[in-house]
């Protein structure tokens, strides 16, 4: 046993070695060629001996290799450049379609606490029927602490087959208390688009993420209200934590007049540029609504309004995610998650860690709610777009 997991370690180690290189060159750094393989060979083959000889208890090979490929990655320094396992890449890519088995909430990663927060907990999952709320913060999962953990594993620790259970501990800021929740896994079919018409034949969506789903659903959205007969549009990614960058396109190609959506560059200065040939301009009065939770392709969906002057910004300052990943799958299965470029909005700008400001501020008032249910009655931002587009429709 102790021979095969010493054989066992030099042939991972060997792989592990020529992909750090290669993700080295890739990043721009100087080190690699052969000194530096045989100085990362050498290390590990002397931790391997150390643990061979005197590691109490057995070594799980599999689990070592995988974080070995985790902390390549981690070394990069950059928490959205990530190594995914096979199951790990099987569930993100069931989270980008729409439909997954999960407990029914939205989280992005917050760097500030470490933790992974809640955006949103869909009413029609069951962790919102068990009692997780949105702007709780998961702190562990299944009773291990999750600080600094990358966002993508801890959700694939949430997730599980149908029909079993996972242990989730929330901090919620309200009251600065800690609740564990047992939440069944469930298929959750994410409901990226909720719509409706509010008072004064103003259309009203709300997009909670950017999957693949959503172009579809966000074009029947439109079509619905323009039936009945909207004078107006709001359009809400507060809180929405992106996604598909094709998915953001396919819906602005839907909105903006002819010219650039978004654009990419990568560290040599290449890219691709997204563009609409402007056969369907919104042309009625338009909001969109933000606030520092909106990210990445909702930055991009504002950022194209904006720069084309076709709508209004109400919110507050929008996170600054102004960069691209892209997944490259493996041959076993797994895949790594890099960053890749910058993206840029159609008049030039570069929002990462600058965020988007609104043309109207408005911080949200969440006394105002009352420590109810939410009421769109008392969402002072979402009355500021009301006001805004009745005030536009009376001066058409």
């Amino acid at each position: 046993m102790r021979k095969f997991v010493k054989r066992n370690w030099k042939n991972c180690f060997c792989i592990v070695c020529a992909l750090a290189v290669v993700l080295a060159f890739s990043a721009g750094c100087s080190f690699g060629k052969q000194s530096t393989l045989e100085k990362i060979e050498d290390k590990a083959d002397k931790i391997n001996d150390i643990i061979d000889t005197y590691y109490l208890n057995e070594v799980d090979e599999k689990n070592i290799e995988e974080n070995v490929y985790k902390g390549i990655m981690k070394g990069l320094d950059d928490p959205y450049s990530v190594y995914f396992t096979e199951e790990e890449y099987q569930k993100l890519q069931e989270e980008t379609q729409g439909s997954y088995v999960g407990i029914g909430v939205s989280v992005r990663q917050d760097t500030d606490t470490g933790y992974i927060k809640v955006i949103e907990a869909f009413e029609n999952g069951p962790a919102y029927s068990e009692g997780i709320r949105k702007d709780d913060y998961i702190v562990e999962v299944n009773g291990k602490d999750i600080k600094g953990q990358d966002l993508d594993n801890v959700v694939g620790e949430i997730r599980g087959e149908e029909g079993t259970t996972v242990d989730v501990t929330v901090m919620r800021t309200s009251d600065n208390q800690e609740y564990t929740y047992t939440v069944e896994r469930r298929s959750v079919d994410v409901p990226t688009i909720s719509y409706e018409m509010l008072e004064g034949d103003i259309g009203y969506i709300k997009i909670s993420e950017f999957d693949v789903v959503t172009p579809q659903q966000y074009m029947e959205a439109l079509e619905d209200l323009e039936e009945q007969g909207e004078k107006g549009l709001i359009v809400d990614v507060r809180d929405n934590p992106g996604g598909v960058l094709g998915s953001v396109v396919e819906m602005l190609q839907n909105m903006l007049p002819k010219g650039t959506i978004v654009y990419t560059e990568d560290k040599n200065g290449k890219g691709d540029t997204y563009t609409s040939d402007g056969t369907h301009e919104f042309k009625k009065p338009l909001v969109v609504l933000v606030n520092g939770n909106s990210a990445s392709a909702a930055e991009i969906f504002t950022g194209a309004i904006k720069d084309y002057e076709i709508g209004t910004i109400v919110g507050t300052t929008t996170f600054g995610k102004g960069i691209v990943q892209k997944v490259y799958p493996l041959k076993d299965g797994s895949a790594v998650k890099l960053t890749v470029s910058k993206y840029f909005t159609p008049n030039g700008v570069c929002i990462h860690e600058r965020g988007i400001e609104p043309d109207v501020t408005v911080e949200y008032d969440a006394e105002e709610q009352d420590g109810e249910e939410y009421s769109k009655e008392k969402d002072n931002q979402l009355q500021k777009a009301v006001s805004v587009i009745e005030e536009n429709v009376q001066s058409k």
